[in-house]
């Protein structure tokens, strides 16, 4: 899979249609008669949710053969990050088996060849999973985030290497799961430790909180790997270098989503990820001046080049067909196939041709905060506009869990920094003749919180959105912080 993808691809392509031919979306594509990826292409158009939700909601209304053949009974939910509808994507037998569970195997192995001596496997794994509910749309469908789906599909032995106990686990309200893991997991044997970043902070603050301790590894002494994915690492790496300093642990990133699982790190000295071909997932790749055009072009593997931006386009053994996932990636290396996320399609600022991309925001923050001493919990960007008075610029709302020793040092680090990283940023702000200084606000504690909680967002699978092209986000933020207050 490393050496040659190439004809393992193609294989699955064949497979993947061949297998929903008789569905009643590959009949209405002529799937019996396609011959070649071109014919797929010209004749399967590529989807987002909004488009293939209807073939969705009959799959969730127990029809059989409708994308994938066969009843689906599983859907990961996902609510996204700027849209109140939730999606539900359909999670097949197939999907659990050859695609996450055959990744959490590999992503062990992998670690193993990496860390030889590991007693990874002497304790147990904590997993901060989500919840799960049967739906409301008739027949024997269940929903709920793809963690806690996964967990109610794992081998029955699994749950005995892995903590807290599915009823804490599983439980809908976040803040009641936040106090009953810590509780629950503080008298383990915790060896590893999966999940996101930031509410994996808030259950290391609750551990604090209970134990009195201030390093994880006080609380967990075999504690040697967190496994991390969902958004970007690089605000947070320090932050966890801190709560493990006493004992130094090992990091390892996943790109694991509800659509699928995509990568992994097979590098622990690099940062960028494995591209896990083999897993029932067909890649197309559309380059960025392509998005958003009546006839946007797509390459296949072979036909990427290093260091540019694609959206990344699926078809899976779920039943999703030239799916645009809405990430951004860049591939670092061909031999293998490697890359780094690089954001998001819908969250970027391009309000003045600035073209800010989210991996840039993450790496100047995460310059900023060491440079100052400073540790952010969570933040959101979004343009103000020429006002008449004062040229354009961005504004920064940030949540400190540590407060930089002098703002306006942060600021300038941040913004010489994103001239440095992006060179339409560095044009437009050339002695500010399009773009001034940015400004930053800072958040009270709690307040990305309290904003997530009022639309019903707490959770694993919930983010807040970094970048926003207009306003939306960060005045709805905004206006939770002075209801609060």
């Amino acid at each position: 899979m490393m050496e040659d993808p190439h004809p393992g691809q193609h294989a699955l392509f064949r497979h993947l249609v061949d297998e929903a031919k008789n569905t009643d979306w590959g009949q209405l594509h002529g799937y019996r008669s396609i011959q070649n990826i071109e014919q797929f292409k010209s004749r399967v158009p590529i989807s987002n949710y909004e488009k293939i939700s209807p073939w969705i909601e009959r799959m969730m209304k127990g029809e059989q053969n409708i994308l994938w053949p066969g009843e689906i009974k599983w859907f990961a939910k996902s609510s996204g990050t700027t849209n109140d509808k939730s999606k539900y994507i359909p999670v097949s037998y197939e999907c659990v088996e050859d695609c996450h569970l055959k990744a959490t195997r590999d992503l062990l192995s992998i670690y193993c060849s990496q860390v030889p001596d590991t007693k990874v496997f002497s304790g147990k794994g904590l997993v901060m999973g989500g919840s799960h509910q049967v739906n409301n749309m008739g027949g024997n469908s269940f929903y709920g985030d793809l963690s806690a789906v996964l967990m109610m599909n794992l081998p029955f032995w699994v749950h005995f290497i892995r903590t807290p106990d599915l009823s804490v686990a599983l439980l809908s309200d976040w803040e009641d799961k936040i106090d009953k893991m810590a509780r629950a997991t503080i008298k383990d044997d915790v060896t590893n430790v999966s999940g996101v970043p930031t509410w994996t902070l808030v259950l290391a603050e609750r551990i604090f909180e209970l134990t009195g301790k201030t390093d994880l590894t006080d609380v967990w002494p075999n504690l040697e790997l967190y496994v991390h994915g969902g958004v970007s690492f690089t605000p947070y790496r320090n932050r966890f270098k801190e709560l493990t300093a006493k004992k130094p642990i090992n990091f390892m990133e996943t790109y694991n989503a509800s659509e699928g699982f995509f990568g992994l790190q097979n590098d622990l000295t690099k940062n960028d990820l494995l591209l896990m071909t083999d897993y029932g997932i067909f890649y197309e790749f559309m380059p960025m001046e392509y998005y958003g055009t009546d006839h946007p072009k797509t390459h296949l593997l072979h036909e990427v080049e290093l260091n540019k931006e694609y959206a990344l386009i699926i078809t899976t053994n779920s039943g999703l067909w030239r799916y645009l996932v809405g990430d951004t990636v860049r591939f670092t290396s061909s031999k293998p196939y490697k890359f780094t996320i690089t954001g998001r399609t819908r969250h970027f600022i391009n309000a003045f041709g600035e073209e800010l991309m989210i991996d840039n925001a993450d790496r100047a923050i995460a310059f900023a905060s060491e440079n100052t001493e400073a540790a952010v919990r969570d933040y959101t960007a979004a343009p103000i506009y020429f006002d008449g008075h004062e040229k354009p610029t961005h504004q920064w709302l940030i949540e400190f869990e540590k407060e930089p020793k002098d703002y306006h040092i942060f600021c300038k680090l941040l913004d010489d920094k994103l001239q440095e990283l992006n060179s339409d940023y560095e044009a437009k702000r050339f002695k500010n003749m399009a773009m001034q200084m940015p400004k930053i606000q800072r958040a009270p504690n709690g307040t990305f919180h309290h904003w997530l909680k009022a639309k019903g967002k707490l959770g694993g699978q919930h983010k807040v959105p970094r970048l926003c092209n207009d306003r939306s986000i960060i005045d709805e933020v905004l206006e939770s912080m002075e209801v609060v207050s």
